[in-house]
């Protein structure tokens, strides 16, 4: 392990130095500590490291200290599984990015239109976080150019493979000039991405950085259930142990969606999130689940890898995964940030052997869950906030402050009364206590923002 532990003793240029110490970031994470030394001299990384390990992190501080402001052309390219992912990704190397002027970042991924895509890309970008499928198209269409590209990077590769995007990252290659930095990195090493670290035809440091381990702040129980038992079993769960926000992990989509509608049936404020979903209902999913908008979001591996959300207190396994690794990563969806979280996993008895697999991995053993009968409720129902959706986003040169001086501006809603905004490009979504959404929405109606009329609506 890497002896450097602070931001501070890495050659960061100082506007990355001070944004660092705004955000509180002191201490680098093990991802961080073992790669950045690497990345920051320019050598070619391929690194194994679990999710919100702060990778995201290591390789944008890798890109942005390269970063020529005054260079407009594309200077890295950011391959992601997801679009959730990719705006995750972007949203963090803007962050990061803050104090550097005239950066330009920017997304592009399927299930949007192409043309302000393209419109955007007339102008160029510094950086560009895109999913294999769309960044190839434009690359096809000669409206993304790589000619000056310094630093590709792929994140969370084993799911681009998982995905079926083999294809399209071996096009995207043959685009890529060299020289340049290649960064690599994936919660696991498949014979997928051994070869795609072959085609890259670099040599290529590798640091393997994962962790089997739970974070102790986790509480792991497992249920046993019968089959026939298995819903209400869920049920059960979600009243007696379940949190403000709760993430159900099913294995397949046609499950995702069944239980789903199970615990709608049973007046808990529900999302699916799933591969089958049209791109704009995934995005509006996950920022009503992120802003408290809805209790529980039952989620497949696939459609919730990348998630970053920190206050999921309770992660059920409604279904324990084939693999045993994948456990780590579902329940390492809590207790983030030294935050108290509980997993709790649902076994059948054809599921014992994955049990035990888990436990051998994670080397623990499983406390057994004990639930109260059925119908003794304890978990609040409703949800703190509602969520309002403007017709107006960045492309409109719309801020955070704009949004709340606008609901504030009037007596009716006081600011402790708005929680999370999310600036989209087109739009913008604001989470609001429920007995205010009413007046919140009126308020935008019925007011100018920055000069101009936007119109808002309550989503469902």
């Amino acid at each position: 392990m890497s002896a450097i532990k602070g931001f501070d003793s890495l050659p960061l240029r100082f506007e990355l130095l001070n944004r660092l110490e705004t955000m509180g970031f002191d201490v680098m994470t093990p991802v961080q500590a073992e790669t950045l030394p690497a990345m920051l001299q320019g050598q070619d990384v391929l690194a194994q490291a679990n999710t919100g390990s702060g990778k995201t992190a290591a390789y944008g501080l890798t890109c942005l200290q390269r970063l020529d402001p005054k260079a407009f052309h594309v200077q890295s390219l950011i391959l992601c599984p997801t679009r959730e992912l990719a705006e995750q990704v972007t949203q963090s190397l803007r962050n990061l990015a803050r104090e550097i002027g005239n950066t330009k970042i920017l997304t592009i991924c399927g299930g949007m239109p192409l043309g302000p895509q393209i419109a955007s890309l007339e102008y160029s970008a510094h950086l560009v976080v895109g999913t294999p499928g769309r960044v190839l198209k434009h690359l096809q269409k000669k409206t993304l150019h790589l000619s000056g590209l310094d630093i590709l990077v792929f994140d969370e590769a084993d799911r681009m493979l998982d995905m079926g995007f083999a294809d399209e990252i071996d096009a995207i290659l043959g685009y890529v000039p060299r020289p340049r930095q290649t960064l690599l990195f994936s919660a696991t090493f498949p014979e997928g991405v051994k070869a795609i670290k072959k085609k890259l035809g670099t040599e290529m440091i590798r640091f393997d950085v994962t962790d089997s381990s739970v974070p102790r702040e986790i509480e792991q129980l497992w249920c046993a259930v019968d089959e026939s038992d298995r819903h209400q079993t869920l049920v059960d769960v979600i009243d007696h142990y379940g949190g403000a926000l709760n993430l159900v992990f099913c294995n397949t989509k046609v499950g995702c969606a069944e239980v789903a509608e199970v615990l709608a049936s049973h007046n808990i404020v529900v999302a699916a999130l799933h591969g089958d979903m049209e791109q704009k209902e995934r995005n509006t999913t996950i920022i009503r689940f992120s802003n408290g908008s809805i209790n529980v979001l039952v989620a497949t591996d696939v459609a919730a890898r990348g998630l970053d959300i920190e206050d999921v207190e309770t992660v059920v396994n409604f279904s324990l995964p084939h693999q045993p690794e994948v456990y780590v990563h579902r329940v390492g969806r809590t207790g983030r940030k030294g935050k108290n979280g509980r997993a709790i996993s649902l076994v059948g008895d054809r599921e014992r052997n994955r049990l035990l697999e888990v436990q051998d991995l994670i080397d623990d053993q499983m406390a057994y869950c004990h639930l109260p009968e059925s119908g003794a409720t304890m978990t609040k129902r409703t949800p703190v906030y509602s969520t309002i959706e403007i017709n107006g986003g960045r492309k409109h040169k719309l801020r955070p402050g704009d949004i709340l001086g606008a609901l504030t501006a009037k007596d009716s809603i006081k600011g402790d009364s708005v929680g999370k905004i999310d600036l989209m490009d087109q739009s913008t979504f604001v989470a609001i206590e429920q007995p205010k959404a009413r007046a919140a929405l009126e308020c935008i109606n019925n007011s100018k923002i920055k000069g101009k009329v936007f119109r808002a609506r309550i989503i469902r």
